[in-house]
């Protein structure tokens, strides 16, 4: 794959679905920055970028913070000259109801969630803008459109990405940047490992709980990271030229229906 020769991408969150469309971009010839706070997937993303021969490294970045966010995006451009694509998958994914979830809980997960995409864009787009535009996908979620209960703070931040993006999308697409998010049903990744622990139960082992997710999808299964990381490609290349402020949901089909039978 070469579709992302000569590009430049800048991905937050090591783990899941941001380490799937780091690698994913750097396959098809990307130079990629991950930023992620977590240093065991650190390590583990620039593993396998050493195992693959990828042009790709991972950077300690807390990315609520945004004097760290400057800093990265200033990293990838001073090794690189520029940025072309952004990828925004950090996420954090508490649960409870408003009543039951601090408000330090409720602030600290609309930030990474929501004001991370405000920071990397806030520094990144005039730096994409110099390249002649580029690419940017948020990785949303399905719960922000119909959820589960308990979930009142992930919900809410999944909820307002849908906004946002059509928000950016619109501001910057005279000056050739094209914004959209992705809508992830259940996919195989640490936020849904915590998931199963949640809402499992006693003596229910992760691969049963996430059989049972995955049955909830007319497919029949959970997704697989680099699924999400094909869909993050295209949008990311110049076949997805047309497509801006729009989300794509890729969950087997799971907000297609109703659930009465």
């Amino acid at each position: 794959m070469t579709d992302f020769n000569g590009k430049i991408a800048l991905v937050t969150g090591t783990s899941g679905i941001g380490l799937a469309s780091a690698i994913r971009l750097a396959a098809g010839g990307a130079k990629v920055l991950a930023c992620g706070n977590d240093p065991t997937a650190n390590a583990l993303l620039d593993r396998i970028s050493k195992e693959r021969g990828l042009e790709m490294s991972a950077r300690l970045v807390d990315v609520s913070r945004e004097a760290e966010v400057q800093d990265a995006v200033g990293d990838v451009v001073g090794r690189n000259g520029g940025i072309d694509i952004l990828v925004n998958a950090a996420a954090v994914h508490p649960f409870g109801t408003v009543l039951d979830t601090s408000f330090e809980t409720w602030n600290r997960c609309l930030t990474v969630n929501v004001g991370s995409i405000y920071l990397t864009g806030r520094f990144a787009i005039p730096e994409l803008i110099k390249r002649g535009g580029g690419s940017i996908v948020n990785i949303s979620s399905v719960q922000g459109y119909a959820c589960q209960e308990n979930v009142a703070a992930y919900v809410a931040s999944k909820g307002a990405i849908h906004a946002l993006t059509r928000a950016m999308a619109l501001d910057h697409a005279a000056a050739g940047v094209r914004v959209n998010s992705i809508s992830p049903g259940s996919v195989r990744t640490p936020l849904l490992s915590l998931a199963a622990r949640t809402y499992g139960g006693d003596g229910v082992s992760e691969k049963d709980a996430f059989a049972r997710f995955g049955a909830a999808h007319p497919i029949g299964r959970i997704g697989e990271p680099e699924e999400v990381a094909e869909l993050v490609a295209y949008l990311s290349s110049d076949r997805g030229a047309f497509i801006t402020g729009s989300d794509f949901r890729i969950d087997g089909g799971l907000t297609a229906g109703i659930g009465v039978k």
